[in-house]
């Protein structure tokens, strides 16, 4: 059996055809394809058209999401236990950073903590598809960080619109993918959308306004849309594969936020024994992972130092065989 890798994208003939579609139209920059993955995107998760942005990638819509919110010289609390490009979005914005540890035994934030930051803009990752309860936060203004968690729902409705702005990430190794790279903002309300969208368009316009080229190209929207009408697939089978996991005694960590639907962005396998079994696997030619190693903490924050210890990440992704799954199980038992 060919090596198994951690993760990988999901890609078919759809993308291909969709792709090659676009090259021949002549048209490569942003265009309409855009413009339909922006509506496609918004008609998901439960938006009117219009209430999207297309961008470059999921760190461009964190900082547009701070720009457009006037984080310059605002306390930005966000969570240790991180991709680093949050810290990197918040030193672009010249917002002033203020580091919180997550809950106990958990890849999210501590709400207790951030409610007691004092802080004026919370960024709210949903980390490995689990949701971070939103409506429990105090701080005056919220950015979920949804780049992990497409297709998860609190109460009933898609992650992303219970903040005041939702990010999303289509990096290659993200739920979906539009073409390696790629993100998307949407907002329930319109003008921080137009706001965006004009920030966006930076080529030829007669004013002294400041602007930045963050445009996607219709090559990556026309992978995206494919990508998107098959994540209600995507999804189902990653809950296939962390169903066999569990049932086969792996103790994954799982969402315990009240009235809320994760999705399975990672299988995080809680252990004390992180280091021997990703040796294991390496042996049969498996690639496990520690999801966030401590080195990578953006601080030593206790509660996600504990975590980095006890947990490794297994293999999940659409195109992972049973077979395979089977092989990872026997070689972890």
């Amino acid at each position: 059996m060919k090596n198994i890798p951690h993760n990988q994208p999901t890609l078919g003939k759809e993308e291909e055809i969709a792709a090659r579609r676009v090259i021949k139209s002549g048209w490569l920059a942003q265009g309409k394809e855009v413009e339909e993955f922006e509506d496609a995107f918004c008609n998901f998760v439960g938006l009117p058209s219009g209430h999207s942005v297309a961008v470059s990638s999921g760190t461009a819509a964190l900082y547009l999401s701070l720009w457009v919110l006037n984080a310059k010289n605002k306390k930005v609390a966000f969570p240790s236990y991180v991709c680093a490009s949050v810290k990197y979005a918040v030193n672009l914005s010249e917002g002033h950073s203020v580091i919180v540890d997550t809950a106990a035994n958990s890849p999210n934030i501590s709400i207790n903590e951030l409610n007691n930051s004092g802080c004026d803009i919370a960024i709210a990752p949903h980390m490995f598809g689990i949701p971070v309860n939103i409506p429990g936060i105090t701080t005056p203004v919220i950015i979920e960080d949804c780049c992990q968690s497409i297709g998860a729902q609190l109460h009933g409705k898609s992650v992303g619109l219970h903040g005041d702005i939702g990010i999303y990430s289509f990096y290659a190794t993200k739920l979906i993918t539009s073409g390696g790279q790629g993100g998307m903002i949407v907002s329930n309300d319109k003008s921080i959308i137009n706001e965006i969208k004009d920030y966006r368009l930076f080529d030829m316009r007669n004013d002294n306004k400041m602007r930045f080229n963050f445009q996607m190209t219709d090559l990556q929207a026309a992978i995206g849309i494919e990508q998107l009408k098959k994540l209600p697939d995507f999804l189902k089978r990653r809950e296939e594969i962390s169903l066999m996991y569990q049932n086969a005694g792996l103790t994954l960590q799982k969402a315990d936020t009240p009235n809320s639907k994760q999705v399975y962005y990672r299988a995080v396998l809680k252990t004390d024994k992180s280091k021997e079994l990703i040796e294991k696997l390496a042996k049969k030619q498996i690639k496990g992972i520690v999801p966030i190693e401590d080195w990578e903490l953006l601080d030593q924050t206790a509660n996600a130092l504990n975590y980095t210890q006890k947990t490794i990440s297994l293999p999940l992704y659409p195109n992972l065989t049973n077979k395979q799954v089977k092989l990872i199980i026997d070689t972890l038992q």
